[in-house]
């Protein structure tokens, strides 16, 4: 069985640096925790995937495509067509002063930010912090082992699913399917979240290709909060009544 481009399917894998046969992410909870780098905030479930999106490396996206469900495949993808060579200009050295500005400790292995670029630093003395902005993954030989568990045909889940891969989480999320068009009810979170400016872009985007519908609508609906039994109380609460004074 092949799928089709724009199919949404969930995938189980397990993804190795070859050469040293080391697991560096997965969606298995107790791999996760054999390997030493488990995090509790994140949910260890199969991912969602747009087949044919070109959201992973280029040989992966044709495995899956290629992929039954059900059944596990193994591919190895070179540092070439994976992550690219390593680039020696992309290590750079700063004053441990810029650091410090910033409260940070420069110690080794630490992920750090210097204006849109993310990087690790690999080294702090004798006043100097050099950093690499290589792709952690550059220059790696990659394995891959994954099973497609299922191909999601529901309309809602599917909506789900592409809120879920770019903003994390569906829940709270509802929605509602015209002609040719999605209407997207938004939950209280994503007011207050800094991420939803960028990712609401990419969720109408990928709502657009998978139901092939012109207009996605974002209804966002604020409430007047009710009225608190202590200001309700306040509001009938009798005036206070002026004592006489006796002359």
């Amino acid at each position: 069985m092949a799928f089709n481009k724009g199919d949404i399917v969930r995938i189980d894998y397990n993804a190795y640096i070859a050469d040293i046969d080391r697991l560096y992410d997965t969606t298995s909870e107790s791999k996760a925790k054999d390997a030493g780098f488990y995090n509790e905030k994140y949910k260890y479930a199969p991912m969602a995937y747009i087949v044919g999106s070109g959201k992973v490396f280029k040989a992966l996206d044709e495995a899956i495509t290629k992929a039954s469900i059900g059944k596990e495949v193994s591919i190895e993808i070179e540092s070439k067509d994976a992550a690219g060579a390593r680039d020696p200009k992309l290590v750079e050295v700063y004053p441990i002063r810029e650091f410090y500005k910033q409260e940070i400790n420069p110690i080794p292995g630490l992920e750090v930010k210097f204006g849109n670029k993310t990087g690790v630093i690999v080294s702090a003395g004798a006043g100097r912090v050099k950093v690499d902005f290589n792709n952690p993954l550059a220059g790696k030989d990659l394995r891959y082992e994954f099973t497609v568990t299922e191909v999601i045909k529901d309309q809602e889940e599917k909506a789900k699913a592409i809120v879920e891969m770019a903003f994390g989480t569906s829940d709270g999320f509802s929605f509602e399917f015209g002609d040719n068009e999605v209407s997207i009810l938004l939950p209280d979170i994503v007011k207050f979240s800094q991420e939803w400016p960028m990712m609401k872009f990419k969720i109408v985007s990928d709502m657009r290709e998978s139901f092939g519908v012109d207009t996605i609508k974002l209804v966002e609906v604020w409430s007047k909060a009710p009225a608190t039994d202590v200001a309700d109380k306040k509001k009938k609460k009798p005036a206070a009544k002026k004592e006489k004074t006796e002359k």
